[in-house]
């Protein structure tokens, strides 16, 4: 086998590859010696047929098989001898002339290809010494808890059904259906919704003009959508929903003791209120990680300059553009709403796609040299996680998918590898903890964490998110129904 550079510019590569066909033909004579202990061929006993026979009937599907191990073989060996990383699965070109391709599995013609590929930059991981971040830390008080735990009382809180007129803190069951310039919109209506009036849950004006209805009233509500609701296309608009309201509910007594927590499945309320605490403090914890990991990402990004394998950043780009014509479509805006061009767009996800690649080979890079790795048994629990994303009646389509599909499930390594990777430089860096309030914890930055995820970018895009209400977005049918947030639906 002979190897020839025939390109070496910048991070780009192109190898020509040249078999001799003595070579390709001692190959074929193995496989077709092998086979003949093997094959049934009528009037042949069997390890009798003639090898020229052989090469007759199976000659070219052999030969055909020699060719396409030599490409699985021959590609990474010969990237790996040179010491080199190939960015992505390298392009290999051969010819396209039948004629010369007949000739090559007819072991007349050597068998030339060439690859054509990008590498990954060698990278010198610097000191982390000078790497500083500030990492913000909120003590939950008691009074967080209380509130959260009055909250819980109030949604397993009885009602009793009642005549007469409906009151504030008495729970409506609805059907609705919303019009916008009477026509209904998408993800506008509702059957046998309960709503208690006075909960602000949903948008300002709806629930007040509930109060007095009885059941089997009809009624046409008129509300005006927020300007920053975060249904872009709904904002700022106003609608009119045909409701029908199907009971009126007086609430039971609100007692929040070890009753009520058992009545929720837990033991007592004192375990009630641990559960709580545990989950708002993950909440917030998960807002204190996210600043840190930014914090730090963005000391990296300044850290390291080089050029980043186009490829990559083509496919990176791709990704983003692709989510963000889809939020714009959802949104019913265009670049122009957003005070922008679709040119200015897309250099602005450019540079974000250069950026998240480098970092990615940035953090693959520190990971592989301090070790870091994602076990199996990692890698099960972070399926699970996914998994429980789902409704209860899709997950095990979801995990067989992921199960039988390996690439799929690397989708899910790559994420664990990187947060293993933020643990290990949390552990090299200066972090300083200082104590804020919860609403500068909860206080949006201007840039978003752009290391793997695509996000949404201000000027592209109705709004920034952080992961939660990323996640909420995703739901079409609580961004246009007629609630104030989609996030109450998860107290």
């Amino acid at each position: 086998m002979q190897v020839t550079e025939t390109l070496n510019s910048g991070l780009k590569r192109e190898i020509k590859v040249t078999v001799p066909a003595g070579d390709m033909e001692a190959k074929l004579m193995a496989r077709l010696s092998d086979a003949r202990n093997k094959v049934r061929i009528n009037g042949f006993r069997p390890g009798k047929v003639p090898v020229q026979h052989l090469r007759k009937v199976y000659g070219k599907s052999f030969m055909a098989e020699v060719v396409n191990e030599i490409l699985n073989d021959s590609t990474r060996t010969i990237i790996t001898g040179r010491g080199e990383k190939a960015a992505m699965q390298p392009e290999v070109i051969m010819t396209e002339d039948e004629k010369e391709a007949e000739k090559i599995l007819a072991g007349g013609a050597d068998f030339e290809f060439r690859l054509n590929y990008e590498i990954i930059p060698a990278i010198e991981i610097k000191d982390f010494s000078d790497i500083k971040v500030t990492r913000q830390v909120f003590d939950v008080p008691d009074s967080e808890i209380d509130e959260q735990v009055q909250r819980v009382a109030e949604s397993a809180r009885s009602y009793e059904p009642k005549t007469g007129k409906a009151a504030n803190g008495d729970r409506v069951t609805i059907d609705y259906v919303g019009k916008i310039d009477g026509e209904a919109f998408n993800g506008g209506a509702g059957t046998d919704q309960p709503l208690v009036l006075g909960s602000k849950e949903f948008i300002p004006g709806f629930e007040d003009q509930l109060v007095g209805a009885k059941a089997g009233d009809e009624k046409q509500i008129t509300v005006t959508f927020p300007d920053n609701y975060q249904a872009a296309h709904l904002a700022g608009k106003e609608a009119t929903f045909d409701v029908t309201v199907k009971e009126v509910s007086q609430p039971g007594e609100l007692e929040i003791n070890d009753e009520t927590a058992k009545n929720l499945g837990l033991e007592s309320l004192e375990r009630l209120r641990d559960v709580v605490r545990g989950q708002i403090e993950n909440q917030f914890g998960a807002m204190t990680r996210q600043k840190v990991k930014r914090q730090l990402l963005d000391q990296l990004d300044a850290s390291y300059s080089f050029e980043a394998p186009s490829k990559l950043v083509d496919a990176e780009f791709n990704n983003i553009w692709a989510q963000v014509n889809r939020d714009l479509e959802a949104a019913g805006r265009t670049f122009a709403d957003e005070e922008t061009t679709e040119e200015e767009a897309r250099a602005e996800y450019l540079r974000l796609a250069e950026r998240r690649v480098r970092l990615g080979l940035v953090l693959a890079e520190i990971g592989e040299k301090a070790g870091v790795t994602v076990s199996d048994e990692e890698l099960q629990r972070g399926l699970f996680e996914q998994v429980r994303r789902y409704p209860g009646n899709q997950q095990q389509e979801v995990f067989e998918f992921y199960r039988n599909n390996p690439e799929a499930l690397n989708t899910l390594r790559a994420p664990m590898f990187e947060e293993k990777v933020v643990d290990h430089l949390l552990g090299q860096i200066s972090v300083t903890d200082v104590k804020v309030s919860k609403e500068e914890l909860m206080a949006d930055d201007e840039e978003a964490d752009t290391a793997v995820k695509a996000k949404p970018a201000k000027k592209a895009a109705a709004k920034k998110a952080d992961d939660k209400k990323a996640d909420d977005a995703e739901e079409p049918k609580k961004k246009a129904a007629p609630k104030k947030k989609a996030a109450k639906d998860a107290e």
